[in-house]
């Protein structure tokens, strides 16, 4: 009986653990967007310019710039720069994975500009402006992986394909969820297209 007692208490513990990162993760600040069209399948929408802190790799998946990426940006954010400043973390994390190399971005608070962001101690990180574009977005859940990612970027290229829709970039990755995060994940496929309101 008591076991039971224990692995119910531990159950409670783990849902009220989730939950408060789960709101936690609704109360991080997003990237700023506007939806321009919605269907069943994709989003269309224009993202305006913001600021990126970005560190770029040689790994050619996930798993390597995932790790490394993250650690060096969240060093930054955490008190990394010159000021020991501490900069609020925002979602979603971007990534772009190719062959010749990766990039991981965080976009920074919305308050920031490229002038009056703290520089980075560490010199790989780089920070710039986005360009203002039009893209193309298809969601899935779960933990996300290599073939995941491979999989949902070929399905929204075949639909933009099916729509004469034109591909204007390379695809990004976008991931909203820390990793112990385990209910409620959403990832997003970003390519930027050509598009005319």
């Amino acid at each position: 009986m008591k076991t039971l007692y224990i692995s119910l208490a531990l159950i409670g513990i783990y849902f009220i653990f989730q939950s408060f990162i789960a709101v936690n993760a609704i109360k991080t600040e997003k990237q700023k967007y506007r939806v321009v069209l919605k269907d069943k399948v994709l989003e269309i929408r224009f993202y305006p310019e913001a600021t990126m802190a970005t560190v770029y790799s040689d790994a050619t998946n996930y798993k390597g710039v995932a790790n490394n990426g993250f650690r060096k940006l969240a060093r930054y954010i955490f008190g990394g720069n010159e000021e020991n400043k501490g900069i609020s973390m925002t979602a979603p994390v971007r990534m772009n994975m190719s062959e010749k190399g990766s990039e991981m971005s965080f976009v920074m608070p919305e308050k920031y500009n490229q002038s009056s962001l703290p520089k980075p101690k560490d010199a790989s990180i780089h920070i710039h402006q986005s360009k203002a574009q039009y893209c193309a977005v298809i969601s899935f859940g779960g933990y996300a992986n290599d073939e995941k990612i491979e999989s949902y970027k070929n399905e929204l290229l075949q639909i933009l394909a099916k729509r004469n829709i034109k591909v204007a970039g390379d695809y990004n990755f976008l991931g909203y969820n820390a990793p112990y995060q385990f209910m409620g994940r959403k990832n997003e496929i970003v390519i930027p297209i050509e598009w005319k309101e």
